[in-house]
């Protein structure tokens, strides 16, 4: 059979980085912190505070309710939301941070509880897309003067989780916050054998 060639159609990959999204650093959460803090940007620091604490991904973020995350007019300190790709319940935290942005962005819009969280600014849709999400964290990452190549929403996700697991090496405890139904499946996010691995060859000197 005949195949012929396109030379003219590049690859859709062709000068992008591919792969998974690093997580940010410390330093970039803060720095992203006070750059949404001296935008007054009461919208996006309520929502980039719970991406961190949460780890949801984009969709499930986007797609919260006013009553997800609160209690009357209280915020919740946990909350738990089932998952739309796995349909299995995930628990999260909202640390005192969170809670104070979510707090002030629920006051300053007027939400009620049945309303989503993250309302979208056009007509044609009910809450922020996942794709205007994505707009949002490239914006961040790029006022924090990272590269937008290297990060994206899944880098929300993974913030947290790898610092955990830095810090404790617990990796049931990330698995269950990041609501995976396999440990190998966390393996492979948190990409933490290659980083084991190296961490050990490290420390041999021959």
């Amino acid at each position: 059979m005949e195949t012929r060639e396109h030379p003219y159609r590049e690859a859709w990959n062709k000068g992008k980085l591919v792969g998974q999204k690093a997580p940010l650093k410390p330093k970039d959460i803060w720095a992203i912190r006070i750059h949404l803090q001296n935008a007054h940007e009461v919208r996006d620091l309520a929502m980039f505070n719970l991406a961190i604490d949460s780890k949801l991904r984009g969709c499930d973020l986007v797609s919260l309710r006013v009553r997800d995350v609160t209690h009357g007019s209280q915020v919740l300190s946990r909350a738990m939301v089932v998952q739309r790709k796995t349909q299995r319940p995930v628990q999260f935290e909202l640390t005192e941070p969170t809670r104070t942005a979510v707090a002030a962005w629920i006051a300053k819009a007027a939400l009620r509880s049945e309303d989503f969280l993250f309302p979208s600014r056009l007509h044609d849709s009910p809450h922020v897309s996942t794709r205007q999400y994505a707009r949002i964290v490239e914006h961040w990452v790029v006022a924090a003067g990272l590269d937008p190549s290297a990060y994206g929403t899944h880098s929300m996700r993974r913030t947290k989780a790898t610092l955990i697991y830095k810090r404790t090496k617990n990796l049931r405890a990330v698995q269950l916050l990041l609501g995976h139904s396999k440990l190998e499946s966390t393996v492979r996010y948190l990409g933490i054998e290659v980083d084991d691995a190296l961490e050990i060859s490290e420390q041999i000197e021959i």
